[in-house]
């Protein structure tokens, strides 16, 4: 019998990676049903509102306006509503993705590392979506600032900001608490879990620039050819459909994350361990558990 991952484990860098792939090949096809069920709106969205808005783009610079010698019309189409709705809509896909894995996970450990129906998970996406989004944003600002104050403040903050997530999603935190408990999880294992998402992270965009390099190729052929406007318009189309598809790639860092936010927990209050504890001896024994070192 092939053994279920336990995310409550402490776990050393080269484990976080290995058990992100391997928790993804034990339970890829009902993620990716979980994933194509509630995300797949918002990407398909999000994909149809960037193709409208490219092809429309030329069109509308290209337009003359005697009245407007300097510009701005043209200025205003670029930051139009169709743009800030791209944005948007990119949000959204980006939001739905990880509260759509983190529901996984954490209905998975909830029911004895058993893949959940989709069903179930949209319980939790559902309530945890708009509180995501919303602190997202906010999370999104702080990081902002953190690295325009020249640069390392950002990098300092971003394990933090990286595990905030998991936190809110787990552990039903606030903003205020997931932001402060961040934090007080990252003591003394800053250098450890840094190193560690810093990796899962150049995987995940190595994995998407290669899965992207058609896209990018495209983009290339459309600039050195003059095929005309159909070409271009077709190359624009198949690019940014590769370019959405891409996110799904998104579960990766999320996963590897969830499993260094638990590696922090085990490590400060041995959870886990406490509740093997507690279920030690009560005859209900755990055909998929295996030793571990603490």
């Amino acid at each position: 019998m092939l053994d279920r991952l336990e995310f409550k484990k402490v776990r050393e860098f080269g484990e976080v990676i290995n058990d992100t792939f391997l928790f993804i090949k034990q339970n890829f096809r009902p993620l990716l049903k979980v994933i194509i069920y509630l995300c797949g709106f918002f990407i398909l969205a999000g994909m149809i509102a960037a193709i409208t808005y490219q092809l429309s783009l030329p069109k509308n610079l290209a337009a003359p306006n005697s009245a407007d010698p300097y510009g701005f019309s043209r200025l205003s189409q670029v930051f139009s509503i169709s743009y800030f709705m791209v944005i948007l809509l990119v949000m959204a896909s980006y939001t739905s993705m990880y509260v759509a894995t983190l529901s996984f996970i954490a209905l998975y450990i909830e029911k004895g590392n058993v893949a959940p129906t989709v069903e179930e998970v949209w319980a939790y996406f559902k309530y945890y979506f708009f509180r995501v989004m919303g602190s997202g944003i906010v999370v999104s600002i702080f990081m902002l600032l953190a690295f325009m104050c020249c640069f390392f403040p950002g990098v300092y903050v971003f394990p933090a900001m990286s595990i905030f997530y998991p936190i809110m999603v787990l552990e039903n935190g606030t903003l205020g608490y997931s932001f402060n408990r961040s934090f007080k999880l990252l003591k003394d294992q800053w250098w450890t879990t840094a190193a560690t998402i810093f990796v899962i992270w150049i995987i995940a965009y190595a994995t998407m620039s290669f899965a992207t390099l058609p896209a990018i190729i495209l983009g290339l052929v459309g600039a050195l050819t003059s095929g005309g406007s159909g070409l271009s318009s077709v190359i624009i189309v198949i690019s940014t459909v590769i370019q959405y598809v891409c996110q799904l790639f998104m579960v990766l860092p999320v996963i590897g994350v969830t499993l260094c936010y638990f590696n922090l927990t085990e490590r400060q209050e041995s959870t886990g361990l406490m509740n093997r504890i507690d279920h030690f001896g009560t005859g209900e024994k755990d055909l998929n558990s295996k030793p571990e070192e603490y």
